[in-house]
């Protein structure tokens, strides 16, 4: 099968579904002639023409307020804000209105949006450009919060929140963009809701997403040599989250590392454990539960204090070595 960057998959998604659909079209800063900040539309302008590819002011209040407006009326918006940071300033126009008007309309409105945005350190952006600020939006009832870690799902879930009558925040992190990986040509969809189980072990469990996956993979590399046997778990879409799964995988090792790269405090690492607590697979757990998350600090832009942060396959080998003795 032909491989494909996690920035290729994206863009053969919107422009699939923007082939398919005539509803559907992307707006954002400078997503057009200049093809996006990170190059994730480079090439739509010139198929689709500037009234389905709009650059759009610098104001992301305006960005989320229209896509939600344009998403009421019968359009399928794919809106881009460059930074993940910048979501605080549309924060009225996500949570207060987008998360919220098909509920309080009984159902009558629907609100097909896709709000994609890059996050996550790595690219020595410092404090206000670095952030992975994900669980904000799994707090808010009514949007659905995807976070795809490699290009193939980067591909199939984006069709899925694209074609998905609600408000989805579509999280991409920015180290990821580059990674190539298998993606099938034809239109295909992952569904949102839906884990997968990216390696399968009997010794511990590590759940992860985004582009701690990778990481988290390679750590169950190394220590499969000691003769520890990793479950690599990636929920693929936090909202609505694949309880099941989960549950399933953690009575099976009896052990359970939670690995992001946003801070630990308020993280949905905390979710995620405590829905293992409140389930039966706290009465299989041979372990207490860890969290393994960034630090509770700003990201800095010295690249060596940038690195040691968040959680490094270093890190993550260490863990998984204590958990087992």
């Amino acid at each position: 099968m032909r491989e494909l960057t996690y920035a290729q998959a994206i863009i053969e998604a919107m422009s699939q579904e923007m082939r398919r659909d005539e509803k559907v079209f992307l707006m954002g800063e400078d997503v057009g002639v200049y093809g996006g900040a990170f190059g994730v539309s480079v090439g739509m302008i010139e198929e689709f023409g500037e009234e389905r590819v709009r650059d759009t002011p610098i104001s992301e209040a305006v960005i989320a307020g229209a896509a939600a407006g344009a998403a009421v009326t019968g359009m399928r918006p794919i809106a881009e804000i460059m930074f993940s940071d910048f979501t605080t300033i549309a924060m009225d126009q996500i949570v207060n209105q987008a998360a919220k008007i098909r509920y309080m309309f009984g159902g009558h409105a629907k609100v097909p949006m896709v709000l994609r945005t890059p996050g996550g350190s790595g690219t020595g952006a410092a404090a206000q450009h670095s952030q992975s600020v994900e669980a904000w939006f799994c707090h808010a009832p009514g949007l659905k919060v995807v976070v795809p870690s490699t290009p193939y799902e980067a591909k199939g879930l984006l069709i899925s929140a694209i074609r998905d009558d609600n408000p989805v925040m579509f999280f991409e992190q920015k180290l990821l963009y580059r990674k190539k990986g298998e993606v099938p040509e034809e239109e295909y969809t992952v569904p949102l809701g839906v884990a997968d189980i990216k390696r399968k072990g009997k010794d511990v469990t590590i759940i992860s997403y985004g582009r701690m996956v990778p990481t988290c993979l390679a750590a169950a590399g190394v220590v499969a040599e000691d003769g520890i046997d990793v479950e690599v778990v990636d929920p693929r879409t936090l909202v609505p989250l694949d309880k099941e799964t989960l549950i399933e995988s953690v009575k099976k090792t009896g052990k359970v590392i939670i690995v992001h790269e946003a801070v630990k405090t308020g993280g949905f690492g905390g979710e995620i454990a405590a829905v293992l607590a409140d389930s039966d697979a706290f009465f299989y757990l041979d372990a207490p539960i860890i969290r393994l998350a960034g630090l509770d600090v700003p990201i800095p832009y010295c690249p060596e204090l940038e690195k040691n942060v968040v959680p490094t396959e270093e890190k993550i080998i260490e863990t998984l070595r204590k958990i087992v003795q």
